[in-house]
């Protein structure tokens, strides 16, 4: 089954990449003091809160006939809670995925599910027609085509004698 995925325009990043190290700057931070505030780790501190807040699922972008298509692996995320943001130059996706233990019996003696928010920032090497931006989540696969600008596609043109 298809669904389709509505898609946003921005007008700018800043914003966005601002919020996420805001917050990836204050889990290093308590993960800094949690281990006694041992100085030198700060790197180690950033990229273990890093991999805590943020899922980065796989993806491929090509461009093909006039266009760039980019594919996403979100297995298990409900379309409607996929957020796409695009302008002219990058391609936003963000969504939250929550895993939480139900009341069950017995002892759950694994489980590496886990909840954390997926941002991903997509520069594109030229500019497209926000648009003209189409999305669609089939078998786990976000599939996202994007028309490039005319005025960025190579053209060509015909020499004449002089």
């Amino acid at each position: 089954m298809t669904e389709a995925v509505a898609i946003r325009k921005i007008s700018s990043l800043l914003d966005e990449m601002n919020q996420m190290q805001e917050r990836i700057m204050r889990r290093a931070y308590t993960i800094f003091e949690r281990n006694g505030r041992l100085l030198g780790r700060d790197l180690d501190h950033w990229l273990q809160a890093e991999r805590e807040l943020v899922w980065r699922p796989a993806l491929e972008l090509r461009e093909t006939d006039g266009e760039f298509v980019l594919e996403v692996a979100v297995s298990g995320v409900d379309p409607k809670d996929i957020d796409i943001e695009v302008t002219p130059e990058d391609i936003i996706l963000k969504a939250g995925i929550q895993h939480e233990h139900e009341e069950k019996k017995g002892t759950t003696h694994i489980c590496e599910f886990q909840s954390a928010k997926m941002y991903r920032s997509i520069h594109l090497p030229k500019r497209i027609n926000p648009d003209k931006v189409k999305a669609e989540i089939k078998n786990g696969l976000l599939k996202l085509k994007a028309e490039i600008a005319e005025e960025v596609r190579a053209r060509k043109i015909k020499t004449e004698a002089a």
